[in-house]
């Protein structure tokens, strides 16, 4: 199984074709394609790479699913007998990418199939969703109608 070693945000993630994996936010849209360029190792199924401190010909593609906020924590600093206490919270701002393409040397080492992309799955259902509420819309106002003449005789 091939995967990369990239950086982005100060951090460095262990990649794969199909991953999903949350960074700090990028400036992008969702659905757009992001490309990480700053890639340290890559390892395909016969061979190593390792870069010094990155390979200039090696590239990682991904695809960006959502922008989102990541869980709460709670900060609270307090000073000993000073009657000080200060408490608030914090969301990170993070985007969920899943990876569909690893190059090395310009060759590509690793893919996911379209159809299994995450993005792709999502907007099937969001078709599906979209057609269930249009039908519960026709008849919630059929209902409505209805109840309106019965009251008017």
């Amino acid at each position: 199984m091939s995967f990369a070693i990239i950086e982005t945000g100060g951090k460095q993630y262990k990649v794969s074709a199909s991953n999903i994996l949350k960074v700090e936010r990028l400036n992008i849209n969702k659905g757009e394609k992001v490309e990480f360029k700053k890639v340290l190792l890559v390892n395909d199924d016969k061979t190593t790479e390792v870069g010094n401190p990155t390979l200039s010909d090696a590239k990682v593609e991904g695809l960006l699913l959502e922008n989102i906020k990541d869980k709460k924590i709670i900060v609270f600093k307090k000073r000993r007998r000073q009657n000080s206490r200060k408490r608030y919270g914090h969301r990170q701002l993070l985007s969920k990418i899943q990876i569909t393409k690893i190059f090395k040397g310009g060759k590509l080492v690793s893919e996911i199939k379209e159809s299994k992309t995450k993005l792709s799955n999502e907007l099937k259902t969001d078709k599906k969703s979209v057609a269930k509420k249009d039908k519960n819309l026709k008849s919630t106002a059929e209902k409505k109608t209805t109840i309106k003449t019965k009251n008017k005789k």
